[in-house]
């Protein structure tokens, strides 16, 4: 891996854009894949009650988690940033200023979700069947979110110079790991959704000190000293002014998932369990044009710091039209092979199936809107816009699906109609994050910093 640094300043955008997402995309997809090995290790084995109970935690799970996870969003722009301008002294401060504030983020996250799992589960109206396993499985995961925090952290410092090949080779390890201990907790200790759990938390544990171990092996300004831990002001000010946008936008977006999450818990367990294969599938394509709106807020990051303001331009639109024809394609595949698909998570119930396949209908041919807006979401960030970000994700998606549920929805209580605000919303918030961005780009200087200082 001694290549695995990618040149984010000079070269062919292209090129090197695809270069640095793909091993993102990988990477997000070997999570997601050992996640389907959990729900599937579930199904096959403790049956779609207990996928349900696993699937009844998400939305209320990522309320809780993802403010603190969006923080690593101003860990990436503030370490690029400093990389752009080759600021060697404020990049050591943003990495141990960084993963300080994932230890404790995590701790914060344990001692808020453990005690409340339980009532927050029943506000959910979660059927009283699978409540137990929903509380136990949540309970455990929440636990144990210190080391998905570590690791998505130490992972974001690489990333924003250059490297996204170890993240990828750290979680495909510890990924590995998971579905061992998967079928060792689940078939041998017979341990249901808590085995899972409890293999969930080994894997980030193992990943977090892959992470942590490369970083403090680095030469560069990126490495990592446990006695340098500190919270550094500035840096600091900047990682919060950049992630808790992004950290409340991740976390209205859980808001709505939430209020959704329930209105699907009133169809029944055969509701749930199809959600939750369902939204693993969909899992896969949003990692996949995730992984572009990863290497817009690092590449837009880099270059901002270095002050290539044409290049920044260039940056966006590269992302955003690779990001829509990605969408579209996966999208198309999604829906032609979404009942198979689903009949890898779930076997036992053909209803359920049938509502999986609701939900892949409404969430895949138009996920080239989601791919667009979440493009320009990133870039925004990348340009220093994190709130400007949140405000129209909150505008577009969040309050939208929440006007949806309590109106149209409460009108005409069927699965179609709820799945419908999914695409509608994409598509509303996709428009206003391109008119941000092309005003955000107006204010830019026309030429770059190096090409003023010639003249």
């Amino acid at each position: 891996m001694r290549n695995s640094k990618v040149d984010m300043l000079h070269g062919p955008l292209f090129k090197n854009i695809v270069i640095f997402a793909i091993p993102v995309i990988l990477g997000g997809w070997m999570q997601l894949f050992f996640h389907a090995a959990d729900v599937v290790v579930i199904g096959q084995f403790c049956g779609s009650a207990s996928v349900g109970a696993m699937g009844a935690t998400g939305a209320i799970s990522n309320l809780i988690i993802n403010m603190f996870m969006g923080l690593s969003a101003g860990v990436t722009v503030t370490v690029a940033n400093a990389a752009g301008s080759r600021d060697d002294n404020m990049i050591q401060k943003a990495v141990h200023t960084a993963i300080l504030t994932a230890i404790i983020g995590g701790l914060c996250v344990a001692c808020i979700g453990v005690p409340m799992a339980p009532t927050l589960l029943r506000w959910m109206d979660t059927p009283v069947g699978v409540i137990g396993k929903s509380t136990l499985y949540m309970r455990i995961i929440l636990g144990g979110n210190l080391f998905s925090l570590l690791y998505n952290f130490g992972a974001a410092v690489m990333r924003a110079v250059g490297d996204s090949r170890k993240p990828l080779f750290f979680v495909t390890i510890s990924g590995a790991l998971n579905v061992l201990h998967n079928l060792f907790f689940v078939l041998v200790l017979k341990m249901d959704v808590a085995g899972v759990a409890l293999a969930t938390v080994i894997a980030n544990a193992t990943s977090s000190f892959l992470v942590l171990r490369s970083l403090s092996k680095r030469t560069d300004a990126c490495r990592f000293v446990i006695s340098r831990l500190a919270i550094h002001k500035e840096s600091f000010k900047k990682i919060l002014r950049i992630g808790i946008p992004s950290g409340i936008q991740a976390s209205m977006f859980a808001i709505s998932n939430v209020i959704i999450q329930s209105s699907i818990n009133s169809f029944g367990e055969a509701m749930m369990s199809a959600n939750t294969a369902g939204g693993n599938i969909n899992g896969f394509m949003a990692n996949a044009v995730t992984g572009f709106g990863t290497a817009a807020i690092n590449f837009v990051g880099q270059n901002m710091g270095a002050k290539k303001y044409h290049r920044v331009r260039r940056v966006i639109w590269t992302c955003v039209r690779i990001s829509s024809v990605l969408g579209l394609v996966l999208g198309s595949i999604t829906y032609i092979f979404g009942r198979p698909l689903l009949g890898i998570y779930i076997t036992d119930s053909p209803e359920a199936i049938a509502y999986g396949f609701t939900r892949l209908k409404y969430m895949s041919i138009p996920y080239t809107f989601y791919a667009i807006y979440d493009a320009f979401s990133a870039s925004l960030r990348g340009l220093g816009k994190s709130s400007l970000a949140m405000a129209m994700s909150l505008c577009g998606t969040c309050a939208v699906r929440v006007l949806w549920i309590y109106t149209v929805f409460a009108a005409f209580r069927t699965p179609d109609v709820l799945y419908l605000s999914y695409p509608i919303s994409w598509c509303l918030t996709a428009i206003g994050m391109c008119t941000c961005v092309l005003l955000t780009l107006r204010k830019l200087p026309k030429h770059d910093m190096d090409e003023i200082t010639a003249v």
